[in-house]
């Protein structure tokens, strides 16, 4: 491997573990709530930033920074919320660079978000613990709502933000 992919190797993982630890620090340490348990998760205005700019890889931005804020939180690791972060971050991560239109990369942007939070983290949260579909869906479409805006929010500051690749 020649020295300079090393070093552009080297420092993509860089940005990319400064983009877990910002996500962690706005979702853990940075709370807003909302309404009953849901919450304003500013990470995801880091994840937005990042699947534009990184795409595929800053997957692991969204899916570990959700599982380090959970745990740095004390609670308990739901697996749903990674799956559904897993989803978005490889949707997302494979469309939002070779899109360049920008109502085009948030009209995916709120389908990745709907899919990956109000319809899989739903089925999961049911099947898993038996909770009622209908108040699963509902609590979890306040989510999505909550989080595509603010990922819609990363990926419009994205256009003024430079990270070098």
């Amino acid at each position: 491997m020649h020295y300079n992919q090393i070093m552009k190797r080297n420092q993509k993982i860089a940005f990319l573990s400064l983009g877990i630890a910002l996500y962690v620090v706005l979702s853990a340490f940075v709370i807003i709530p909302i309404v009953n348990r849901i919450k304003l998760d500013l990470g995801y205005i880091v994840f937005g930033i990042y699947l534009n700019t990184f795409g595929m890889p800053a997957t692991v931005v969204g899916v570990l920074g959700c599982v380090l804020a959970e745990l740095l939180k004390g609670g308990s690791l739901r697996i749903a919320w990674p799956i559904g972060q897993a989803f978005i971050g490889l949707t997302l991560g494979y469309l939002l660079p070779k899109t360049e239109k920008t109502w085009l990369k948030i009209a995916y942007s709120v389908v990745s978000v709907f899919i990956g939070i109000a319809l899989i983290k739903t089925v999961i949260e049911v099947w898993m613990y038996q909770f009622p579909w209908g108040l699963k869906f509902a609590s979890n479409s306040t989510a999505f709502v909550i989080d595509a805006a603010a990922l819609v929010i990363g990926i419009l500051l994205n256009r003024k933000i430079k990270i070098i690749r």
